[in-house]
C-alpha cells in the first residue's frame, strides 16, 4: 500500500505543516511524524474534498525550533514507509553555517579568476 500514497506540501503556516494526501481506499490511512527519533504528537488525517483524497496536519514540535537544522519526518504508522518530511532552520549555528559556506564560495571564485586570467594572459 506504500507505493500507492503521494503525499504533497499545501502550506506551513502558524506552526502546522499542512498537505494532501492521496489514499485509494475508503479507510483513512494512519500517519505518523517524527522528529529527532520522537513521535510528533497532534498529526491529523481527515477527509478532503474528492474521494481518496485526505488533508494531513502535522504540528511543528517546540523542540524543532531552535538552532541549527530540524528535520520531521512523516511516513505511513504500519508500514514505515516514508512519505515526506520538512525542515526547520535557524538560529547562530546556521549563519555561521552559510558565512563559512560563503566565504569558502568566494576563495573559490578568486582561484577561478586568478586562473582565468593567468591562463588569458598566457595565451595572448
Amino acid at each position: 500500500m506504500s507505493s500507492e500514497l503521494t503525499l504533497t506540501k499545501t502550506r506551513l503556516a502558524e506552526g502546522v505543516w499542512q498537505g494532501v494526501l492521496i489514499a485509494p481506499g475508503g479507510t483513512v490511512p494512519r500517519i505518523e511524524a517524527q522528529h529527532a527519533g520522537r513521535l510528533v504528537e497532534g498529526v491529523s488525517v481527515t477527509a478532503g474534498e474528492a474521494a481518496g483524497e485526505w488533508t494531513v496536519r502535522v504540528p511543528v514540535p517546540i523542540e524543532a525550533i531552535g538552532d541549527g537544522v530540524h528535520t520531521v519526518t512523516i511516513s505511513e504508522a504500519e508500514g514505515g514507509a516514508s512519505l515526506g518530511d520538512f525542515s526547520i532552520l535557524s538560529g547562530e549555528a546556521l549563519a555561521d553555517t552559510l558565512q563559512a559556506e560563503v566565504a569558502l564560495l568566494r576563495e573559490e571564485l578568486d582561484m577561478l579568476k586568478r586562473a582565468f586570467r593567468r591562463h588569458c594572459k598566457d595565451t595572448a
